[in-house]
């Protein structure tokens, strides 16, 4: 049965059964360092859903549902058990950034899940990075000075997303204290035609230097959005302009990629 055919009760049971049958197939993204000559060592990592005809289901289409499920901190656990273990066991110099949904940031098991995985598996607590969503902290700040220093207490990272399309304040970046911000993709698409976005990227900057974490664009798509970018003072990103997203299976190294070279001819893989 095709997901997108399947009605809303059909679609959770198959959601239900595919957690149960790991049907699920993990993808990086590389964030790149712009003025490298190497490849990569940090990536986020994104999910699929496969389905029985081998296509893969996007995440807009099956987050919703498993959102209604309240089921998502199930599926970020899953996430981080096949990331570590799999993915990260025995492979020094990679650091991985998991996506975090505002129902994980609520789901107290999720960081003692956190612990226990990385006591068994011996993987440095430091390669693990959880992404936040801006709206998610505005939404439920205190959840999420919880789940931070959580993590941070056994080693991991922060990173806050989409930041910038939101109002959220200096004093609730200090308090989380991440290790990065990702400046939204509403800013960094529109970079290379709109100064508004050219101040807020550079704002997000001298912020971050300010509070010693670093700054990741994302969306990056176009070379005159990368040139912007690197005027600004932006270090590290990714995007389609960059390096598509590919199956996390395939990665063997930390500089095992093919970068887009008409988008960033400094970076090359080793």
């Amino acid at each position: 049965m095709e997901f997108g055919e399947a009605s809303l009760p059909e679609q959770q049971q198959l959601l239900r059964e595919a957690l149960v049958r790991e049907e699920f197939e993990l993808y990086v993204q590389p964030i790149v360092a712009l003025d490298a000559r190497a490849g990569w060592h940090m990536a986020e990592v994104l999910i699929r859903l496969r389905q029985e005809e081998k296509a893969l289901v996007p995440p807009g289409e099956f987050l919703p549902v498993f959102e209604q499920l309240q089921m998502l901190p199930q599926l970020d656990s899953w996430v981080l058990r096949h990331v570590v273990q799999r993915h990260l066991h025995g492979k020094a110099g990679r650091t991985f950034s998991i996506n975090v949904s505002g129902q994980t940031l609520q789901h107290a098991p999720f960081v003692r899940l956190f612990r226990q995985i990385i006591d068994a598996s011996g993987v440095p607590a430091k390669s693990v990075l959880f992404e936040i969503e801006e709206s998610d902290i505005v939404a439920s700040a205190e959840a999420a000075q919880k789940f931070a220093d959580g993590v941070q207490a056994v080693g991991g990272g922060i990173v806050i997303a989409g930041f910038g399309a939101h109002s959220l304040t200096h004093a609730s970046v200090k308090v989380l204290k991440p290790d990065y911000l990702k400046i939204d993709g509403s800013i960094t698409r529109r970079v290379a035609h709109d100064y508004s976005c050219v101040f807020k990227c550079q704002s997000i900057r001298r912020l971050a230097e300010t509070l010693g974490i670093g700054v990741i664009a994302e969306c990056v798509e176009t070379r005159d959005a990368l040139d912007r970018l690197t005027a600004c003072g932006i270090v590290l990103a990714q995007g389609y302009g960059i390096c598509r997203p590919y199956p996390i299976d395939s990665v063997r190294g930390p500089s095992q990629v093919e970068l887009n070279p008409s988008a960033v001819p400094a970076v090359r893989p080793a």
